[in-house]
């Protein structure tokens, strides 16, 4: 049920991200989530695209180096306290989570979590246990 993130490592200097989007734009490549994390020197874009071969194709073509790692995505109510109960489930299971993004699912009056954290398949148990609804990659694509 996990989706795939493709990390994109960038250059921490003007312009780095909007020549890495024009690659995409150039390819018709839309990304449904980003998350962009930076240091002094470089930074990490985070993004969730419907068709992940294509878009690692085209960005490694143009000389990006890219990962692929699984992540877990969930869809939570948008009311004060929906990302609690999410990082609740998780937390009582004992997982770490690495990092997470959320984001709006535009007319669906949820919104959405993606999570890297170190075991995917407990994760996503414990959420499914507390009764959450997880989204797979093409569901997430499709938003």
């Amino acid at each position: 049920m996990s989706v795939k993130q493709i990390s994109v490592f960038l250059e921490n200097r003007p312009g780095a991200l909007c020549e890495m989007t024009k690659v995409l734009a150039d390819e018709a490549i839309d990304m449904r989530a980003f998350s962009l994390a930076e240091t002094s020197e470089f930074g990490i874009a985070r993004i969730i695209v419907k068709d992940v071969y294509k878009a690692i194709t085209v960005l490694k073509d143009a000389d990006y180096v890219t990962s692929v790692s699984e992540a877990v995505a969930v869809a939570i109510p948008d009311v004060p306290g929906g990302l609690h109960s999410v990082i609740q489930s998780i937390a009582d299971a004992g997982i770490n989570l690495d990092y997470i993004y959320c984001f709006l699912g535009g007319q669906t009056g949820k919104a959405y979590l993606v999570c890297k954290v170190p075991d995917v398949a407990g994760a996503e148990a414990a959420l499914a246990a507390k009764g959450a609804y997880l989204v797979d990659q093409e569901e997430l694509s499709e938003l």
